[in-house]
């Protein structure tokens, strides 16, 4: 009787379960011809046109360009907010990160809204801000002033923007990664005698090692190619306080489009270097 009831079931045909994201081949062709049409028209060929603008005149235009005293001013301030910027950065996230994914405590949604501020003001109202708080006529302008401090179009100041509109990089990155890691693992620890430090350093940072990396890479990219905070507070002084972006605009408005494509072209290096190391951090995050 058994035997019976269950023979037609099991002489249904079984049909083959359709792919629900299984799409005609060419629509498929169709998006990625679209994505790599979008691709060559708005990053490959500019990129392009930026290298061979600025070897159009020869090996030694370039060379000249990139190696005369203004460039190399610039190249060093660049790295030098870039190298100040990015460590405070790298502190200043992993403890608002930890702070928000472990702990609960009154003003979380404020801090929050705090680190989301730089990308919702515009980098030049963020210069300003800074020119209203430390500038001549500023806040604290009078007092930087008798004791012989400058912080607007000076060195300080461009560190200080840099500052203000990468911060927010290191902390986006390990908040959700922290999140999602949960405290089971420093709740393990503390019962085993570990100390807050040690905790840290051993179960925390191990865990979220290449999300600290990608979030150092792209605050790093963001240092470097910084354009409209520095601008309102560099006062575009040549050889001291200009970095690679403002030199650029500086010879490029001076009609040295050689020398701007050249030195572009060392900003697009720093990109394409920055592209890399962001693929293998996130190949690596994958694993």
């Amino acid at each position: 009787m058994t035997t019976a009831v269950l023979q037609p079931a099991l002489a249904l045909p079984v049909r083959p379960v359709e792919k629900a994201t299984a799409e005609p081949p060419w629509v498929r062709l169709l998006l990625i011809g679209l994505a790599l049409a979008f691709l060559g028209i708005f990053l490959f060929v500019p990129l392009a046109a930026v290298f061979y603008e600025a070897l159009r005149k020869g090996v030694g235009v370039y060379w000249q360009a990139v190696t005369e005293p203004d460039a190399l001013a610039a190249v060093r301030l660049t790295l030098l907010a870039a190298a100040i910027s990015v460590p405070l950065n790298l502190v200043f996230g992993v403890a608002a990160a930890w702070a928000i994914a472990k702990f609960e405590f009154r003003g979380k949604n404020l801090l929050i809204t705090l680190i989301d501020l730089p990308f919702s003001v515009s980098p030049v109202i963020a210069g300003l801000i800074f020119v209203l708080v430390f500038g001549l006529q500023g806040w604290f302008g009078e007092w930087l002033s008798e004791h012989d401090l400058k912080i607007i179009f000076a060195v300080p100041g461009i560190v200080l923007a840099t500052i203000f509109v990468t911060f927010p990089f290191v902390a986006r990155e390990l908040i959700p990664l922290m999140q999602a890691q949960g405290t089971e693992e420093e709740e393990a620890a503390v019962v085993l005698g570990a100390s807050g430090w040690q905790t840290l350093w051993r179960v925390t940072l191990p865990n979220v090692k290449w999300g600290l990396l990608y979030g150092v890479i792209l605050s790093n990219a963001r240092a470097m190619g910084e354009f409209g905070a520095v601008s309102v507070v560099s006062g575009h002084i040549r050889g001291l306080t200009n970095t690679l972006p403002l030199h650029v605009e500086i010879l490029y408005n001076e009609y040295q489009f050689a020398a701007a494509f050249a030195t572009a072209s060392l900003l697009a290096l720093l990109a394409l270097v920055t592209l890399v190391l962001k693929a293998w951090v996130e190949r690596r995050f994958a694993d």
